[in-house]
């Protein structure tokens, strides 16, 4: 069942060690089915070095398991929440990478503050608010989640495919589990950048709205002109 999408899905999160985004087994990636019916996760504490695409787990969009052997991560009812709740997004990357976590732990939101920042995401990389005590007593994973959408309430997660959970780590997404990965890398690198032009201007200038709006919109809007067209014949 879905063997293709747990090779991406296997593949995704061994791509995260390779960009050095996951330390021990801090971190995961999944995928949804083309119908929007199921989801394929990593297996809970499955060591990287011994990681398979049998690894992965299938679970219903409530996070009940479907097909495989083993546990699925932890973090499983707050990739689900999401998937039902953003329904533009085809994988999510978690991860606790230094930089951006190091923003998350600060509960500050990542400044757009140049143009690098600017081709991945659509204005500051937002926050979201501390989980209340009773929120992580009930259902932390999936409460986890509902902060999330909430803090969305009024964002474009395609324009924003990332978020920093107040005193925990970020997520990514995109439109496949390897445009999440990819979308995690960005944001480490931005995380990292925003932390170095911080120890050299105590109050940095944001990027002007124009600059932003070029270097998105370039890349991302509906009149996007960097890169290549594809070849729809191949």
């Amino acid at each position: 069942m879905l063997d293709k999408l747990k090779e991406q899905v296997c593949q995704a999160n061994l791509d995260l060690v390779a960009h050095g985004l996951v330390t021990l087994t801090w971190g995961n990636a999944s995928g949804i089915s083309e119908d929007r019916q199921h989801v394929v996760i990593k297996a809970s504490g499955v060591r990287y070095d011994e990681m398979q695409p049998e690894h992965m787990v299938v679970v219903d969009l409530e996070g009940n398991v479907v097909e495989g052997n083993l546990r699925p991560s932890s973090d499983t009812p707050t990739h689900v929440l999401l998937y039902r709740n953003f329904n533009t997004i085809g994988g999510i990357t978690h991860t606790h990478s230094q930089h951006a976590t190091i923003f998350a732990q600060a509960r500050l939101e990542i400044p757009c503050l140049g143009t690098t920042h600017a081709d991945h995401f659509y204005g500051s990389v937002p926050v979201t608010r501390p989980l209340t005590e009773e929120e992580v007593s009930e259902a932390y994973e999936l409460n986890t989640g509902q902060v999330i959408v909430e803090r969305f309430a009024e964002l474009d997660p395609v324009a924003m495919p990332a978020v920093l959970v107040a005193g925990h780590a970020p997520f990514a997404w995109g439109p496949t589990v390897a445009k999440s990965v990819e979308n995690a890398v960005a944001l480490e690198a931005v995380a990292e950048m925003a932390l170095g032009v911080r120890q050299l201007v105590a109050d940095p200038m944001p990027l002007e709205s124009y600059v932003l709006d070029k270097h998105f919109l370039r890349k991302h809007g509906p009149d996007a002109y960097y890169g290549q067209v594809p070849d729809r014949n191949k």
